[in-house]
């Protein structure tokens, strides 16, 4: 049965297994749809929510990724693959690829499609011609591409029009259709870091835990880390680190929950001090504790714990 949805939410894909069996085998993905109405932010969505992706592929090479796949990451690793109209000739095995189904896997096909009017603007935008358009105008090869489309269309599972949905929108299509809870909910990583050492490149928010007394400088404390109670008790009685612990993890409860909403799943928060060993570990350590309490997916990393 087709899906189509237009931007509301039409109906749903039942993501559990046709046979018990299945349930030990990942799910396949199939890709396709016109140019230019949103396949590659449909794959690299897919990619963020653990799918691995292979984009442009003939479709007879279909059942050689499942098997490599197969033989590296094991049966239960999900698998999308994109396969559009410049495979050519070959495009017009993808029904029976889709039809016979491949290693016992549930295959979906997804087809993405949206208003010519739209497609235009967007190939115009991305000043790339039309695969099909050859010494025509674009609209030639999107005509034309829609008459090869048309079959394999019908056979999809969902179509998604996106011609009314922006980036986020669609990603966010994407997501509800074939993210698991676990997928889908936000990760984030509280780094420690010595300033010394410099700012993590990748850090979206950066807390310095200076302003709180250095254990260093407290003979019985200097040989201990953050990750030890002696040290993470002293750090968290000092003036001004409840009052910050108390204020800064509902900023990141609440920043959290528009990442989301931007369909943003993956957060760093770096902590530092000076050398990366007492002050930032501990705190890290606290606010992961924290934010786990909150129900989020929260783990503490220490960049430049031992390299003193």
């Amino acid at each position: 049965m087709t899906d189509t949805d237009t931007g509301t939410e039409t109906g749903t894909v039942d993501p559990s297994p046709v046979e018990d069996d299945d349930e030990l085998y990942g799910e396949l993905v199939v890709v396709t749809g016109m140019t230019g109405a949103g396949r590659s932010t449909a794959a690299k969505e897919l990619e963020d929510l653990g799918y691995f992706v292979v984009d442009n592929l003939p479709p007879a090479l279909v059942q050689d990724v499942v098997r490599m796949v197969d033989d590296s990451y094991g049966p239960g690793q999900s698998i999308a693959v994109v396969v559009d109209i410049r495979s050519g000739s070959f495009f017009e095995s993808l029904r029976e690829v889709v039809s016979t189904g491949v290693a016992h896997r549930r295959t979906t096909l997804l087809f993405l499609e949206a208003d010519d009017d739209v497609l235009v603007r967007r190939q115009e935008a991305a000043r790339r011609p039309h695969p099909l358009q050859g010494g025509g105008r674009l609209l030639d090869g999107l005509a034309r591409e829609r008459l090869v489309m048309a079959d394999i269309r019908g056979d999809a599972d969902l179509v998604i029009d996106t011609s009314n949905l922006n980036v986020h929108q669609l990603t966010a299509q994407i997501g509800r259709r074939f993210g698991t809870e676990e997928r889908l909910a936000l990760k984030i990583t509280v780094v420690s870091f010595g300033f010394k050492y410099g700012i993590p490149v990748d850090a979206d928010y950066v807390a310095d835990m200076r302003f709180l007394p250095n254990p260093h400088w407290v003979p019985e404390l200097r040989p201990h880390t953050g990750r030890e109670a002696v040290v993470a008790d002293y750090v968290k009685s000092q003036a001004g680190a409840a009052e910050f612990l108390e204020r800064f993890v509902p900023l990141i409860v609440d920043v959290g929950g528009g990442y989301l909403r931007e369909g943003k799943r993956f957060m760093t928060v770096a902590v530092g001090c000076t050398g990366g060993k007492h002050r930032s570990v501990a705190m890290s350590e606290e606010i992961a504790a924290r934010l786990t309490e909150h129900g989020l997916d929260a783990k503490a990393a220490h960049r430049d714990l031992g390299r003193e």
